[in-house]
């Protein structure tokens, strides 16, 4: 059975400095929790001096966006190619604020997926509807598509880790109650079995959206709930790693 996966989000925070001071508290409290897997997602910026500074460590480097092109005229984007040769292990792809804020569609997600694949790097794809969506009673039609498109001509869901985010969860304090996370949950693993079958047993099934210490444990203990991608309370080092000793 694969390790529960608990990642931190950093979002547009932290100075290289600040970073660093984070990984100096946090990696003494956090490094002999062999049971379970953990992941930071610094800025681009900062990702080469947080690399350096966890590499004595099993806390995985992650990145929180990549291009579909590992060269060319692309300005302000970064490549696969790129990323890991600076170590990077994880690459988080189709997170709802990429959708809302760049315009990021399905199709643009599923390249990106394919070529971070290709470059032997594994993604942390990033699904989940809209307020509006679920109060329409569309949140299984919303799943289903992003899957289905997001994951079109991918055969490798070894490499795969699924993010639920609903998206009126992310940031906002309100926590999907444990029968919609329960729910969504298990229509994503039914819907990896369609497409991958048994092999769907070995992709992962995170759940995003405002966890904090306060109700990790009761998240983690639902059902297909193998891991947590934290925003807002990964920030503080005291706070996130009460959430990664759960």
């Amino acid at each position: 059975m694969p390790k529960k996966f608990i990642v931190a989000n950093w979002k547009m925070h932290k100075t290289v400095r600040e970073a660093l001071a984070f990984l100096d508290e946090f990696i003494p409290i956090a490094k002999d929790l062999n049971d379970r897997e953990i992941g930071i997602a610094p800025t681009f910026i900062c990702i080469e001096s947080v690399g350096k500074a966890l590499i004595n460590t099993s806390i995985k480097l992650c990145a929180q966006n990549a291009f579909y092109e590992n060269k060319g005229a692309y300005t302000g984007e970064v490549s696969p190619l790129m990323l890991k040769d600076c170590g990077v292990k994880y690459v988080i792809i189709g997170h709802s604020e990429r959708r809302k804020y760049f315009y990021e569609n399905d199709d643009i997600i599923n390249k990106k997926i394919h070529a971070c694949i290709k470059e032997g790097l594994k993604v942390i794809f990033c699904i989940g509807e809209t307020l509006e969506d679920r109060q329409n009673n569309k949140t299984m039609e919303i799943l289903k598509t992003q899957i289905r498109n997001g994951l079109l001509e991918i055969n490798s869901p070894e490499a795969l880790t699924i993010a639920y985010e609903p998206v009126w969860a992310i940031g906002t304090g309100v926590v999907a109650t444990e029968e919609q996370i329960k729910q969504s949950h298990l229509f994503i693993r039914n819907q990896l079995k369609e497409i991958y079958g048994e092999r769907a047993n070995e992709v992962r099934i995170l759940y995003g959206g405002s966890v904090t210490p306060e109700n990790i444990k009761p998240i983690m203990e639902i059902d297909n709930v193998e891991g947590v991608l934290v925003g807002g309370a990964s920030l503080d080092p005291l706070k996130f790693a009460r959430i990664v000793k759960y």
